[in-house]
């Protein structure tokens, strides 16, 4: 559909003129003169057929067409003002997509994400949870952060936490004939391994 639009500048000289009830305040903030906001005024009035101000010696009134006018051009620019703005946000900060445990995630990082977006409201953060290494060249993702000892080939891998990691049994294997109590003693008993893990017996 054909759209039957005034001209731009003509729109931002009446909205200003009409913010400031003078031409003259209107010509200072658009940095133009003041013969050219009343040009622009007028030639939006003669494209539109209405008179929108109501000229007298000393003062600037809206009539009654400028009136109903005015909320409407407003708002639109209020819109596309906004709309730039949102635009160059993302621009700047574009979006941070974190994959990482669901156990980290819940206990660690989602704690902490409040803070950090309060300090960086530009940027769009989106977590993903998994367990698998990811490959950052297929994948929209910035950040993986995983279980392990960093050991991973072509990737770049910082410490964030340690842990201590404890053997655990149920109480009747400290007693009866033949008792847990040295490592050694392991030898005689079945242990439960993480899969992805298989090492953790050994350490």
């Amino acid at each position: 559909m054909k759209r039957t639009l005034p001209p731009l500048n003509g729109l931002r000289a009446f909205e200003a003129a009409a913010r400031h009830m003078s031409f003259t305040d209107a010509a200072d903030e658009l940095s133009v003169t003041q013969a050219a906001i009343s040009h622009q005024v007028r030639g939006l009035e003669q494209r539109l057929g209405l008179k929108l101000f109501v000229r007298r010696n000393r003062s600037l009134l809206l009539s009654e067409a400028g009136q109903a006018y005015l909320p409407a051009v407003r708002a639109a620019f209020d819109q596309l003002n906004e709309a730039t703005e949102k635009l160059l946000q993302k621009d700047r900060g574009g979006h941070l997509t974190v994959t990482t445990t669901a156990s980290f995630a819940t206990k660690w990082l989602v704690p902490r994400l409040g803070g950090f977006q309060r300090s960086n409201p530009e940027i769009d953060v989106r977590i993903s949870t998994g367990t698998g290494l990811i490959d950052f060249s297929r994948e929209d993702v910035d950040i993986g952060i995983r279980y392990g000892r960093g050991q991973w080939p072509s990737l770049v891998a910082e410490r964030l936490v340690g842990e201590d990691v404890t053997p655990v049994c149920a109480p009747s294997l400290l007693k009866g004939p033949n008792p847990l109590k040295k490592p050694a003693d392991l030898k005689r008993f079945t242990l439960l391994h993480i899969g992805s893990f298989p090492d953790d017996w050994h350490l």
